[in-house]
């Protein structure tokens, strides 16, 4: 089978992620690798294409370990970048299209961005924004026309031939630069290998492969809604190259109906929501009259999926299987999963930990603690991350004791499954993004009227969590909710605004004046994982 022929391929040669679709274009060049609208590549014209990209970057001077950044939405073009700078050593930044500007700006200036690949509907923020990127020297457009001043990628990378560029890579060469959201205000880069990211996908297959019952992942059909440059969404996506199965990338941003068209449309075998995106899909009112007998696998991942959600998406898709998967990018991403014939009354659990991913529970003091009592997980294996770019001190804190600390409170329990608990940081997740109060907060703090504030996540039927914020006004000083949020939005990406704003007289505190979030969160509604 393919499928099991791609790991023994793998395990007996080199780690390299741009040799994915090579190998495909080799073995199986008629096979389609990707749909995108009205798109469809077979290996062969998807490794052309990469290919023609590969050189053209080259000539453009980007050589190993040179940065390109990436804002578009999911397109194929999107993921030729990812695997062209693959081949010649480059890395990939990919940015978050929902970031602010000033984000925007901050990631690319921090990862060293020599070029920047730009979607059609961000044409206006890079041109705001271009002023205040030294750094980058060349632009490359997606648009449909050219674009004063930059490269237009069509008419470009078709000036170049598709050979193999034959670039010497290594394993432990960095392919990513994955910025995470900052618990301090500002996000820190991931550095992800070839080998992280290769690794993962055998890991992935040979989990998903392993449940009792599912045939040759080889022959899906697989479909990404989420967007690419997540790394979850990303991993979902290359476990298809790896295999030789069939990509269907999305277009643009997430709609339902265009969703289960799709599915009844291609014959989708398997697909990766989150769980705000299944909540989304299930509210369709005529949902049942799409043809979904194709779909066999559903991949959960970005946030715990709820019980309840679990039993919709069962009703509605008697012919699928669930699959949760749990991670942070930093793990490339995924640390640990929940197969179907694992799940009856483990619902609330997110499963074991991966093959050759060793998990703990630590204490404060990076002790182990007993079976069924609270920690917070700590990893070590093969796909965790090298560094924090530019960011030794973050590294080191994360990296301590060679595990690597994920800032999950979790419990596990006799058998190993593993349930989490809270975030040690107070990380809000709302509809699979992080969000992290602090980094609110900073905002906040910079308001003229504002005394102190604290955010925190509180239950959220349709996004899981949603972000309140708490607010002591200076005295004589008045705000409205309205105000508060519309001065976040100024600052801020749109989904990390407060979606609900509660003004007090003062904040609970212990007895050394640190704000007591528990208390917050019993106030005004404890987010629900379960």
């Amino acid at each position: 089978m393919r499928g099991k022929q791609a790991i023994e391929m793998a395990l007996g040669k080199r780690l390299l992620l741009g040799e994915m679709v090579a190998r495909g274009a080799r073995k199986f060049p008629d096979r389609e690798a990707m749909i995108y609208g009205d798109t469809r590549l077979t290996y062969k014209q998807f490794n052309a294409r990469i290919n023609r990209l590969a050189h053209g970057l080259m000539d453009l001077g980007i050589k190993k370990g040179s940065k390109v950044a990436i804002l578009a939405y999911n397109c194929n073009q999107f993921m030729e970048a990812y695997f062209a700078l693959a081949k010649i050593g480059g890395v990939a930044v990919p940015l978050n299209f929902r970031l602010h500007p000033e984000e925007l700006t901050y990631i690319v200036d921090n990862s060293d961005a020599e070029a920047f690949i730009m979607g059609e509907a961000f044409a206006d923020t890079v041109e705001d924004i271009r002023k205040d990127l030294p750094k980058v020297k060349k632009y490359i457009s997606l648009t449909d026309k050219p674009v004063k001043e930059m490269l237009h990628y069509e008419t470009w990378i078709a000036k170049y031939p598709d050979n193999e560029p034959l670039i010497p890579i290594k394993e432990e060469d960095p392919a990513f630069i994955m910025y995470t959201s900052g618990t301090t205000g500002r996000p820190k880069g991931a550095v992800l290998t070839h080998k992280n990211e290769v690794v993962m996908c055998m890991l992935e297959a040979m989990w998903v492969g392993s449940e009792p019952g599912i045939h040759d992942l080889s022959d899906s059909i697989a479909l990404t809604p989420p967007p690419i440059f997540h790394l979850a969404a990303f991993a979902f996506s290359q476990i298809c190259f790896f295999l030789g199965a069939t990509l269907v990338l999305s277009t643009e941003v997430f709609d339902p109906v265009n969703i289960m068209e799709t599915i009844q449309k291609e014959k989708v075998t398997a697909i990766l929501l989150i769980p705000a995106m299944a909540n989304f899909l299930l509210m369709l009112p005529d949902l049942d009259k799409y043809d979904t007998s194709s779909l066999q696998l559903w991949v959960s991942g970005g946030a715990i999926l709820p019980t309840e959600t679990r039993k919709q998406i069962r009703k509605h898709f008697s012919n699928i299987r669930v699959f949760d998967m749990f991670g942070q990018t930093e793990m490339s991403p995924v640390v640990s999963g929940l197969r179907p014939s694992e799940s009856e009354g483990r619902e609330t659990s997110v499963g074991k930990p991966l093959p050759f991913i060793e998990i703990r529970v630590v204490d404060d003091n990076d002790n182990d603690v007993p079976v069924g009592v609270v920690g917070e997980a700590a990893y070590r294996g093969p796909t965790v991350m090298t560094e924090y770019y530019k960011n030794p001190e973050a590294t080191e804190e994360a990296m301590r004791g060679g595990w690597f600390h994920g800032g999950d409170l979790v419990r596990q329990d006799a058998e190993e499954y593993i349930y989490i608990v809270d975030r040690k940081k107070d990380m809000i997740i709302s509809g699979g993004e992080n969000i992290y109060p602090a980094e609110i907060e900073e905002v906040l703090y910079g308001h003229t009227k504002i005394l102190e504030c604290a955010v925190i996540g509180v239950h959220d039927d349709k996004w899981g969590e949603s972000v309140k914020a708490v607010v002591v006004c200076k005295p004589e000083e008045q705000l409205t909710e309205q105000e508060v949020i519309e001065y976040c939005k100024m600052h801020l990406a749109s989904y990390k605004k407060p979606r609900s704003v509660d003004f007090v007289d003062s904040l609970p505190r212990s007895a050394v004046g640190k704000v007591l979030k528990t208390v917050l969160r019993e106030q005004y509604g404890k987010s629900v994982r379960y």
